[in-house]
């Protein structure tokens, strides 16, 4: 039978409900923490799961398999969140799916009563998953921008996306004002001393949540197609191992940051310690593979929202 557009999403809240219920072994006060939920709520996702034939000996539902590479990625990098989309093999957007994901996710943080500090980064799919942001009023929190909102030319940075989000998101947010890479270390440290900047960089070292895109290597990649980084900047960087970065950060295959002149010259502020937050990369496609499996491998991330074949990819080792 086909079903109406607008029950679809509910049908995918039952589906993952049922899964987690009756795979997962999950209580209903347990799904309703995952999901965000009241327990009545997720009561009533269970018995719609039931309702619409979707528990049989297994879960009649697309989803299902994605729910089934969440828990395998989790156990073998040991990560904290882990959500994957369906696949669109005909699709040809880099964005489609996981940003809706990664909105959902960024809004569950933001309707929390309790004070957090949400740190973002930058990049085409962030923005994609901001711009799926409702409107809400969260006075209680604080959004702080790890990247600096300058491009190499000294406009304003096009994917940087606090400003994006205080369009929606009614709290306080605090911008990185630098460009993402400076001409020295030197410059980097004169800057990072202004009591402006000084601020912002303790503040995000304070996230409880940490939202970033994975760049790829390549002459394709955001960093040489933004103006950050020449060709034979980048064609250099993938020589000594580069295999993928985030916030301008240029880390090797097993996912360690590189010593290297590049690095010296990023402005954006350090990845929160993944200890004390959890800092979620939200990415998918073919070109991104090899980035996404060293972010994961080194833990440069601990959270990881992307789709079935970039989750088939990591866990075929």
């Amino acid at each position: 039978m086909v079903r109406k557009l607008d029950s679809q999403g509910r049908l995918d809240d039952a589906a993952r409900a049922g899964w987690l219920y009756y795979v997962a072994g999950r209580t209903q006060d347990e799904i309703a923490i995952a999901m965000g939920i009241s327990r009545q709520s997720a009561q009533r996702l269970v018995s719609l799961a039931v309702a619409e034939r979707l528990i049989k000996v297994r879960l009649d539902h697309p989803i299902a398999a994605c729910l089934e590479y969440a828990v395998a990625l989790r156990e073998k990098f040991k990560l904290r969140h882990v959500e994957v989309v369906p696949s669109d093999p005909d699709g040809t957007s880099s964005t489609v799916g996981i940003a809706e994901a990664g909105a959902a996710e960024i809004e569950r943080w933001l309707k929390r009563s309790d004070p957090i500090v949400l740190a973002i980064g930058t990049g085409r799919t962030l923005k994609a998953a901001v711009d799926q942001l409702p409107a809400i009023e969260c006075p209680q929190h604080r959004i702080v921008s790890l990247t600096g909102n300058i491009g190499p030319d000294g406009s304003a940075a096009y994917y940087n996306v606090i400003f994006s989000m205080a369009d929606a998101i009614k709290a306080r947010h605090y911008p990185m004002p630098l460009p993402v890479l400076v001409s020295s270390a030197e410059e980097r440290e004169l800057l990072h001393a202004q009591a402006l900047v000084r601020s912002t960089l303790d503040i995000s070292a304070q996230a409880d949540v940490t939202f970033v895109g994975i760049g790829e290597m390549g002459i394709e990649a955001p960093l040489c197609l933004d103006g950050f980084l020449e060709r034979d900047e980048m064609l250099a960087l993938m020589k000594r191992g580069a295999a993928g970065e985030i916030c301008g950060w240029v880390f090797d295959g097993d996912g360690k940051l590189m010593s290297d002149a590049i690095n010296d010259r990023v402005a954006s502020a350090p990845l929160p310690p993944r200890e004390a937050s959890s800092v979620i990369g939200i990415a998918k496609g073919k070109r991104k593979f090899e980035a996404i499996k060293a972010a994961v491998t080194g833990h440069q991330i601990n959270g990881l929202i992307t789709d079935e074949a970039a989750a088939e990819f990591l866990l075929k080792d």
